[in-house]
């Protein structure tokens, strides 16, 4: 076999010529261009949503707390304990904000002059409509103020009662046992107390209403004081003084109050006096102060929240008589009926019996003068 070398240049003819592709920095640098484009949209788009969805978050998220501020008189206190926690989460479930409610309890008289020397409450609950109408002419409330709820402001009501010592043995069966020899009554002091107030007009009422004229309701009640060893500064008070400091043979008070002891143990027996007077406790929202601290809303929805079922259950469980006349009929076999029941109106009204009654030099004052206290 023999070897022919033929020369490249003779083959040239018959190779295939390779074409390389000529490559252009033009297009990429387009392409370049393009990307950072690209990029720089998406991050414009990504800065705008990090800026909108905190903003769309903070128009959604739920309202600033509020605070109310809560005046009431001393025997309100356990109602409240089961009522607020009930209304906070009313409200937060269908506001989406949290209510605090601060709480102030004490005697009707003191809490009512407190408010009107600066205790900014919001809602006052007070034991007697003289007081509210005080802090009305006082220009913390607007007239017509027992018209923007229901009962004409009455939210709780009671009455007063008897409570004697295990056995009874003073054998108190009413009014007129008050003012036998020997008979040690405890009572608070009607210059301090709404319950107090209370107390002193079903003493004269039941000489009043049962035939007596004013002379001898002056000469009963009188005597009923003379056997007043102490003079406590509210209803609180005064149970302390009976049940804690064992003082005295028999204690007036509000219905609801002995109802609440008697649930935390305290057993002595009761008489519900069947010539009584009905207590009735109003509620009001304090405008001036609530429109300062921007709470009348839910101050307005507080009050109304009170006359609820719900509410008016809870005042009823610690021994209120419900205004509600569905959870009145709930409770019947709770409270006894009372054979001779009259009201504030059938005395003249609180500010004829303010006058009358209470005010400085009025019928209790010179009754404690007659007995050398004052």
């Amino acid at each position: 076999m023999s070897y022919h070398h033929i020369e490249d240049n003779a083959l040239q003819p018959f190779k295939k010529k390779t074409v390389w592709p000529v490559i252009s920095w033009q297009p990429l640098k387009f392409q370049k261009s393009f990307l950072l484009r690209i990029f720089a949209f998406f991050f414009a788009v990504g800065l705008g949503l990090s800026w909108l969805i905190p903003q769309a978050a903070i128009g959604q998220q739920r309202p600033k707390d509020v605070e109310l501020t809560l005046v009431s008189f001393a025997v309100t206190k356990s109602a409240y304990d089961r009522i607020i926690p009930g209304f906070v989460a009313k409200w937060k479930r269908e506001n989406n904000q949290n209510v605090k409610i601060s709480q102030s309890y004490g005697g009707s008289g003191s809490q009512t002059r407190a408010v009107i020397g600066g205790l900014e409450a919001d809602v006052v609950h007070l034991a007697l409509e003289f007081d509210t109408d005080r802090i009305q002419q006082a220009g913390l409330i607007k007239a017509g103020w027992e018209r923007e709820v229901p009962n004409n402001g009455i939210v709780s009501k009671s009455v007063a009662a008897l409570v004697t010592r295990p056995g009874n043995p003073k054998k108190i069966q009413g009014w007129a046992d008050l003012a036998k020899p020997g008979v040690k009554v405890i009572t608070a002091n009607p210059k301090t107390s709404g319950v107090a107030r209370w107390n002193f007009l079903a003493l004269w009422g039941s000489v009043t209403r049962t035939g007596g004229n004013e002379q001898q309701a002056s000469n009963f009640v009188s005597q009923v004081y003379r056997n007043v060893p102490v003079l406590p500064r509210d209803a609180r008070e005064a149970s302390d003084t009976f049940y804690k400091q064992n003082q005295g043979d028999v204690l007036i008070n509000y219905e609801n109050e002995i109802l609440l002891a008697r649930t935390q143990g305290e057993n002595e027996p009761y008489i519900i006096p069947q010539v009584n007077i009905s207590i009735d406790n109003p509620v009001a929202v304090v405008d001036k102060y609530a429109a300062k601290h921007g709470t009348t809303k839910v101050a307005e929805a507080f009050v109304k929240y009170l006359y609820t079922p719900e509410a008016q259950r809870e005042f009823a469980r610690v021994g209120f008589r419900p205004v509600n006349a569905t959870v009145a009929q709930e409770f019947s076999g709770k409270f006894p009926r009372i054979g001779r029941l009259f009201t504030i109106t059938d005395l003249g009204g609180w500010n004829a019996v303010q006058n009358k009654f209470f005010a400085d030099n009025a019928m209790f004052d010179r009754i404690q003068s007659s007995l050398g206290r004052r």
